[in-house]
């Protein structure tokens, strides 16, 4: 299986985005995001997601992201979205000066949860690892794109066939900001079988 630009598909395409043969760039806008009910019953689904198909089973999706995020909650990295309760992510999201969270969601049957661990705010740039084995996902984040560590395994309860993934980007609250996406490649699937 190959990244291929011209099979990428846009979930609400944004109203300001570039696509090149080596990067994608997207401009967020205000009051976008991904979040279904758990905790106080917010929900959100407008976010703008770039995703390709696939019925591979075994496989991994590396992706660098740099950011200029500055506002609460502003984020961008990997998603998984079959439909509006049914998906995954795994971002940086903005919270002050002093820090952000490194984290992921994973949304099954309509309900979301967020494990997160703050890093300084002085960090733009992040590398993510999306690897599939049937219908459980690992996800993994590196700052130098060669070392990965484990952010999350997952099972998706509706990810067993054909699923959908790729990048996103959005800023929940009153802000915009240019997130830009690098080094996507598809290999072999980099998470072992568990002996």
């Amino acid at each position: 299986m190959h990244f291929l630009k011209n099979e990428l598909a846009w979930i609400r395409a944004p109203k300001q985005s570039i696509i090149t043969e080596n990067a994608v760039e997207i401009i967020t806008e205000p009051n976008t995001d991904l979040w279904q009910r758990t905790y106080y019953g917010f929900q959100n689904d407008n976010a703008p997601i770039l995703q390709m198909k696939t019925d591979e089973k075994y496989f991994s999706f590396t992706v660098k992201t740099a950011f200029q995020s500055k506002c609460r909650f502003d984020q961008c990295g990997i998603a998984m979205y079959l439909d509006s309760e049914n998906w995954l992510k795994a971002s940086v999201e903005f919270e002050n000066a002093q820090y952000q969270r490194l984290g992921s969601v994973v949304t099954n049957h309509g309900y979301s949860d967020w494990a997160t661990v703050d890093i300084s705010a002085d960090i733009k740039e992040m590398w993510y690892r999306f690897s599939r084995r049937e219908s459980d996902y690992c996800l993994e984040c590196s700052a130098d794109g060669v070392t990965f560590k484990q952010m999350r395994i997952c099972h998706m309860w509706e990810g067993a066939d054909e699923i959908t993934f790729g990048i996103y980007a959005c800023s929940p609250e009153q802000s915009s900001f240019k997130a830009v996406f690098t080094d996507m490649e598809i290999t072999e699937c980099k998470w072992q079988a568990h002996n």
